[in-house]
């Protein structure tokens, strides 16, 4: 959106950009070239510079402490089994390839339902979001459905699907689609009136409309948006995979209750966890290089 900014008002856009630039360089655009009054050490008032890979510093520590509290006795093993027990659980999962396969249908639930949540999500707040009508249509119901958890729909869902696949899919789906549609909705609406004018101005396109205005603004929320589904996502797969299911993670897990086996559990909390972290460290990563061009506290 600055490069329409630039076309209509360039000494107005590098005024923008000098101001962004910190009052620190305000100062050395004087004639007299006069630095600003030295006013000692200057305080640091931001979180700081990121580490690589730093947010793995807090798993780590919360492994260790694990890892001490079982090995000093502190810990009942029949309440919690220790990272040793749990990697040999693991490991035996892994050899016979019981962990492979329920891992690789959870994944796929898991991935179908973002799919159709994401894109149901976002072609609900574009409808929305750019159409007075499509607002009146569709909000509503969607912030009548964002008070009522998908989890409390499931008697009816199976009612209408059954407790196969589908059902699953759907729960899924219907909570990544509200986390999807209230972000980009959000950001959608939020984005200055002033753009929408300078695009009237320029006399732009409905195409060059939306690749120039609305694509930028509404992508900081659309990412909002998608980490909050990726997490949807695998609680929705929590649930559905303890209901009548027959394979899945949560199948395992369910399983293992029956007969008190703490490890099959934890190591099905660890899958859930490492792939709930992987994903959202995924989603982070793309959208620090997708909107490259901001500057926030995240880096």
């Amino acid at each position: 959106m600055t490069d329409l900014l630039a076309k209509a008002h360039p000494a107005g856009a590098r005024t923008a950009h000098e101001r962004a630039a910190g009052p620190d360089t305000a100062g050395e655009g004087r004639a007299d070239g006069a630095a600003p009054a030295a006013r000692g050490t200057r305080r640091r008032l931001g979180p700081g510079r990121a580490l690589p890979f730093g947010r793995l510093i807090g798993p780590v520590l919360l492994v260790a402490v694990w890892w001490a509290a079982s090995a000093s006795g502190h810990l009942d093993p029949r309440i919690l089994s220790s990272p040793a027990t749990v990697l040999s659980t693991a490991a035996d999962l892994l050899s016979t390839g019981r962990l492979q396969d329920n891992v690789l249908i959870s994944l796929q639930r898991a991935g179908l339902g973002l799919f159709f949540g994401v894109t149901a999500g976002v072609v609900l707040a574009v409808a929305a979001g750019l159409s007075r009508s499509g607002e009146y249509l569709l909000d509503g119901p969607l912030q009548i459905k964002r008070a009522i958890p998908s989890l409390a729909m499931l008697p009816l869902l199976i009612l209408w699907l059954g407790i196969g696949e589908q059902m699953k899919v759907t729960v899924i789906a219907l909570g990544v689609a509200v986390n999807m549609y209230i972000n980009t909705y959000a950001s959608l609406t939020g984005i200055d009136s002033r753009y929408v004018e300078l695009a009237e101005g320029l006399d732009l396109g409905r195409a060059q409309f939306i690749r120039k205005v609305v694509v930028p603004g509404s992508l900081p929320g659309f990412f909002v948006g998608l980490r909050l589904g990726v997490t949807s996502s695998w609680l929705g797969l929590i649930v559905v995979e303890q209901i009548n299911a027959t394979s899945g993670i949560g199948y395992m897990m369910f399983q293992a209750q029956q007969y008190a086996q703490s490890d099959v559990i934890i190591v099905g909390l660890v899958a859930y966890g490492i792939f709930g972290f992987a994903s959202d460290a995924a989603v982070r990563a793309i959208e620090r290089k997708v909107l490259s061009w901001r500057r926030t506290l995240a880096g």
